[in-house]
C-alpha cells in the first residue's frame, strides 16, 4: 500500500471514530429530545381527542377499535419515553467533566440547564398520569380493579386484577369467600345483621343509585372488549405458528436445503423404518403383479418383465421416500421456527394473557359444579386415564415421524410407563390444594361422579 492511500485509509478511520465520539457525547440530549418527542405526541393525542384528559375509554366515547387503536400508540409512545429516560440516566453517569471539555473543544453544544429541566418536568407531567400502565396491563377498558361496589365479592388473584361485571358475577363459594375474609390469628366474630341482610341492603343501594346504569354498561362494555381480545389472541397463538411453519418451510428452510444439498445424493431413507417399510411395499407391487396376473389368465410374466416392473417401482419409492425424508429434515428446522414465534407472540403480549387469564377464570367460576367435574374427568380420562396409553403411543409415533426419527419402542412405552402417572399426580394435588379451596362443591361432586 502507497503511502498516500495509507494515509488516506487512516484519515477515514479518524474521521469515523470522532463521529463516533461526538455521538457518543451527544448520547444524554438525543435521549432527552427524543422522550420530549414522545410526550409531545401523547399530550397532542390528549388535546386533540380526549379534551386534554388521560387517554382512557372514560374520558371519551369512541368504538373498541379507535380505542385499540389509541392504547396501542400510547403503549409505544410511553416504552418510547421509558427507555429514553432510562438511556438519559446511564450516559450522563458515564459523562464527566473530561467529556464535557472534549465536547465544547469539539464545537458541541449542551442544553442549558433550566431548559434541560423543564423538558424532564414536562416529561413527568404528561407520564405521570400513566404510572398504573405497564407492560402487563394495559388499560382501565380491559384489566381494572373492582370498584368499591361489590354485591358479589371477588377475591383478586395475585398475579392478576379481575374485571368487576355486575350482570356476570363470578361464582364463588360464600364458604370459602368467609373463611379467605378472616385475618388470620384472629377469632371470627358475630355481626349485628346477618350477612345476606347487609348484601340485600347493598344491592337495593346499588339499584337506585341513579349511575347504577352507566356502571352496567360500562362492565358489559369492559366484559365485551374483553373476550374480542381473549378470542382474537387464542386464533392468534394458532395462526401464527401454523402459518410461520408453513412460511419458513417453503420459503426459507426448503430453499436453503435445495441450496446446499445435492437431491442426486440426498440421503433416501433417514432411518431403518423407513427402509423396512419401503421393502414392505416393494414386496406388495411383487405380489399384486403376480395376482393381476392369475386373475387375466395371462401367460406368465417373465422374470425381465417382472424386473423391469420392480426397477420401475423401486426408482418411484426411492423419490417418495427421497422428499419424505427431506421433508422431515424441513419439518425441524420449520418448527424452531414456530417455537420462535409462539414465544415471541407471548412476550409481547402480555397485556393480552392477562386479559385472557381474567376471561377464562370467568368462564370456571360461571360454570356449574357438576360442570366443573365433569371437565375435570374428561380431562383426566383423556391424558392418564385406563385407555391413554394408546393415544400416548399414536402421539409419539407421530412425532417421531414427524421428524424423520425411529419409533424407538422402550422410549415410548418408559415414557408411557411414567409422564401420565407424574401427570395424574398433579392432576390430583391440584384438586387437593387448589379445587379443594376454591370450590369444595365441585370436589364433592367429582368424587361421586368417579365413584
Amino acid at each position: 500500500m502507497s503511502p498516500m492511500k495509507n494515509s488516506a485509509f487512516s484519515q477515514k478511520i479518524y474521521s469515523f471514530l470522532l463521529d463516533t465520539y461526538r455521538w457518543y457525547l451527544q448520547t444524554p440530549e438525543r435521549s432527552l429530545n427524543q422522550a420530549y418527542d414522545a410526550a409531545l405526541k401523547i399530550k397532542e393525542i390528549e388535546d386533540k381527542h380526549f379534551n386534554g384528559n388521560k387517554i382512557d375509554i372514560d374520558s371519551a366515547m369512541y368504538s373498541n377499535s379507535v380505542m385499540d387503536y389509541f392504547e396501542s400508540d400510547l403503549k409505544k409512545l410511553l416504552k418510547t419515553v421509558r427507555m429514553r429516560l432510562t438511556e438519559l440516566k446511564a450516559s450522563r453517569w458515564f459523562l464527566n467533566e473530561e467529556n464535557q471539555k472534549a465536547a465544547a473543544k469539539a464545537g458541541i453544544e449542551f442544553l442549558s440547564p433550566s431548559l434541560v429541566l423543564e423538558k424532564l418536568n414536562f416529561i413527568d407531567q404528561v407520564i405521570s398520569k400513566y404510572k398504573i400502565l405497564s407492560d402487563q396491563t394495559s388499560s382501565k377498558a380491559l384489566v381494572v380493579q373492582p370498584p368499591n361496589i361489590a354485591v358479589n365479592p371477588v377475591i383478586p388473584d395475585e398475579k392478576s386484577l379481575l374485571v368487576n361485571n355486575p350482570t356476570l358475577p363470578p361464582k364463588i363459594p360464600t364458604q370459602d369467600w368467609e373463611t379467605k375474609a378472616r385475618p388470620k390469628g384472629k377469632v371470627d366474630t358475630t355481626g349485628v345483621l346477618p350477612r345476606s341482610i347487609l348484601s340485600t341492603i347493598t344491592r337495593l343501594q346499588v339499584e337506585l343509585d341513579p349511575n347504577s346504569e352507566q356502571e352496567v354498561i360500562q362492565s358489559f362494555r369492559q366484559a365485551q372488549r374483553r373476550t374480542i381480545i381473549s378470542i382474537r389472541f387464542i386464533l392468534l397463538l394458532i395462526i401464527v405458528p401454523l402459518l410461520t411453519h408453513q412460511i419458513a418451510k417453503a420459503f426459507v428452510v426448503g430453499p436453503l436445503m435445495e441450496q446446499f444439498r445435492d437431491t442426486e445424493q440426498m440421503q433416501v431413507f433417514l432411518n431403518s423404518e423407513m427402509e423396512e417399510e419401503a421393502l414392505e411395499e416393494l414386496q406388495r407391487f411383487e405380489e399384486k403383479l403376480h395376482f393381476e396376473n392369475f386373475i387375466k389368465n395371462a401367460p406368465p410374466l417373465l422374470p425381465e418383465q417382472i424386473e423391469v416392473e420392480m426397477k420401475k417401482r423401486a426408482v418411484e419409492l426411492a423419490e417418495e421416500f427421497r422428499h419424505e425424508s427431506s421433508n422431515a429434515i424441513k419439518n425441524v428446522f420449520a418448527d424452531i421456527f414456530s417455537v420462535g414465534a409462539f414465544i415471541w407472540l407471548l412476550l409481547v403480549s402480555k397485556s393480552s394473557i392477562a386479559v385472557i387469564k381474567d376471561f377464562f377464570d370467568r368462564i370456571v367460576y360461571g360454570l356449574s359444579d357438576s360442570a366443573k367435574a365433569f371437565i375435570i374427568i374428561l380431562f383426566t380420562d383423556i391424558f392418564v386415564g385406563f385407555h391413554s396409553p394408546h393415544g400416548w403411543e399414536v402421539l409419539l409415533e407421530g412425532v417421531s415421524r414427524h421428524w424423520g426419527l425411529p419409533a424407538n419402542r422402550d422410549f415410548i412405552f418408559l415414557f408411557i410407563a411414567t409422564f401420565p402417572v407424574i401427570l395424574d399426580t398433579i392432576f390430583k394435588y391440584w384438586i387437593f390444594r387448589y379445587l379443594n379451596r376454591i370450590s369444595p362443591s365441585a370436589v364433592a361432586t367429582y368424587r361421586n361422579m368417579n365413584e
